[in-house]
């Protein structure tokens, strides 16, 4: 088996909310959008977001886990520089996301802030210290 990810699939409770948070608020780009039903955003070279409305997640994959907390998830968008970081979150603050922690310096070394979608997916936007080469797509 190859190592690596094609997918990355999120079911979402309001499909249109997600819609309007990542194409209008966040200024990405569908690769395939079917109302009610899924929205395709190609997140680099071989790899799709795919986001479910979580009625057809759950006919296909099974029930959903349902409680209190934050998704055990987390999604990073590394960047290079630490304006950047501050950047995209004012930019997702824009779109409506909530909450938003403000960057920080990590003990780590790298500088991190999140965000959360309508649905509650946590974005990690960071600088990695080191480790821009493996991450960043070459400019």
């Amino acid at each position: 088996m190859d190592q690596r990810i094609s997918f990355i699939t999120l079911a979402v409770s309001d499909l249109e909310a997600t819609r309007h948070f990542y194409l209008d608020g966040l200024g990405w780009t569908a690769e395939l959008y079917v109302p009610d039903e899924v929205l395709m955003i190609r997140a680099g070279e071989h790899l799709m977001l795919s986001l479910w409305d979580e009625r057809a997640f759950e006919a296909e994959v099974g029930p959903v886990r349902r409680g209190d907390g934050i998704v055990p998830i987390t999604i990073a968008h590394n960047v290079r520089t630490e304006d950047e970081v501050d950047a995209i979150l004012d930019l997702a603050r824009r779109a409506g996301a909530d909450p938003v922690q403000p960057g920080q310096r990590r003990d780590w070394g790298g500088y991190t802030g999140y965000f959360a979608d309508p649905d509650g997916f946590r974005w990690e936007i960071a600088v990695n210290a080191g480790m821009e080469h493996l991450v960043i797509p070459p400019e």
